[in-house]
């Protein structure tokens, strides 16, 4: 190919979820709901891979399509690493064909189980940053975090986290509150503190049960929609949402015992990312977290053939834009489809335009927008309580710091 861009970079620019191995994974987490993907929309499909020239039309594309000195690059999965090495070598080769003099950067996400001294050495000398999918101590992580055979999957992940630290490996922790850990906060936060993660991301579970005709279709989970029709009454969530949900109220207090904790001994040390994303909204900045963003619509998630979908939890029929090989990635990241995904999200019910948090969840993600308020409105999340109970506590904290920082900024 050749290595001039295509088209001049987008004055908006996109981000890119990167699934070079789709949803193929040698674990079966309990509550994964990408494990589905490919039964449901790629079955009978071959080797479900990235080949080499999907994968150089993606990387040429997509630098060519964003502004900025540097660009950065997320693989997921599945379980990415179950590419081989030699595909990222080949991810980095082609980077530094097409990077123009710009910065690269590269995020990959993983559950760490086959990581070795060989992974160790290429991650850190190509400076991957790594996150590991944790859930906490072994019981909680084990809870959900199985393989295949339903065996526990903690000691595997934690050798990984040992290949990290011994190659000095920058890395991050992912943590989902799920309905056996969201109780045992302080735990789960001083272990993953003990373990030298100093960037942590806590992700509550939200997932629905699917409707015996999606179930029929081979879905394990409920797709969800973006324009507000839906309403589950609230004495009904319990019904709908999957068993490792925990309820709303338990998932407010976690956050709110993991920020106490932070506050008194961590500030300054420890980067939650909710707590820094939330500072952000006390002092007027742009939400930089998508589901507390005002609008949504710009972070893709591209699939092994590059098929381009809205989002990482929208990746269902309805939510396709296209492909890469078709059309070029900018088109699709830049489509009508994609403008009116994102703009959808302003649509919300009237307790949300009133609330006095607006500024800092916006409403919270789309795909959790099913629960109907009070007066029979659809389109509450189903962790609104969690993030008024979460907003209310830290408020004091929050305006404390942002005076702070607007006295003396840095």
């Amino acid at each position: 190919m050749d290595p001039s861009p295509l088209r001049a970079p987008w004055a908006r620019p996109f981000h890119l979820m990167i699934k070079p191995i789709g949803s193929r994974c040698n674990l079966a987490c309990r509550y994964c709901f990408y494990l589905e993907k490919e039964p449901a929309l790629y079955a009978g499909e071959g080797a479900k891979r990235m080949d080499d020239g999907t994968l150089e039309r993606l990387i040429r594309d997509y630098l060519a399509s964003q502004p900025g000195d540097e660009v950065t690059f997320a693989w997921q999965g599945g379980e990415p690493t179950l590419m081989g090495i030699e595909f990222f070598r080949r991810v980095v080769a082609l980077q530094k064909t097409y990077a123009a003099g710009r910065k690269i950067a590269n995020a990959l996400q993983t559950n760490g189980t086959l990581l070795d001294d060989e992974w160790g050495r290429f991650l850190a000398e190509e400076k991957f940053l790594v996150g590991i999918s944790l859930d906490g101590p072994k019981a909680l992580h084990d809870a959900y975090r199985v393989d295949r055979g339903g065996e526990p999957t903690w000691d595997r992940v934690m050798r990984g986290v040992r290949v990290l630290k011994r190659h000095r490996v920058e890395f991050n922790t992912l943590t989902v509150i799920h309905r056996r850990n969201v109780r045992h906060a302080h735990d789960v936060y001083s272990f993953l503190k003990e373990e030298g993660s100093g960037f942590l991301q806590f992700i509550p579970l939200v997932e629905r049960r699917p409707s015996k005709a999606a179930a029929a279709a081979g879905w394990d989970y409920a797709a969800p929609a973006i324009d507000a029709s839906e309403r589950v009454p609230p004495e009904r969530v319990g019904e709908v949402v999957a068993e490792a949900c925990a309820e709303p109220k338990r998932i407010g207090e976690f956050l709110t015992t993991v920020f106490d904790e932070w506050w008194r001994r961590d500030v300054g040390r420890v980067y939650v990312q909710l707590f820094e994303v939330t500072l952000a909204a006390w002092l007027g900045r742009p939400g930089t977290l998508c589901v507390f963003a005002e609008r949504c619509g710009r972070a893709l998630a591209v699939e092994h053939n590059g098929d381009v979908f809205a989002c990482d939890h929208y990746v269902y029929p309805g939510y396709k834009w296209g492909n890469l090989n078709q059309q070029p990635v900018a088109d699709l990241g830049n489509s009508r489809e994609a403008e009116h995904f994102g703009a959808a999200k302003a649509d919300l019910p009237s307790i949300c335009r009133r609330c006095s948090y607006r500024f800092a969840c916006h409403g919270d993600c789309p795909k959790h927008r099913f629960v109907q308020t009070a007066p029979g409105e659809p389109g509450l999340s189903y962790l609104c309580p969690a993030y008024r109970h979460f907003f209310a506590h830290v408020r004091p904290a929050m305006e404390r710091m942002a005076a702070s920082h607007r006295a003396s900024p840095l």
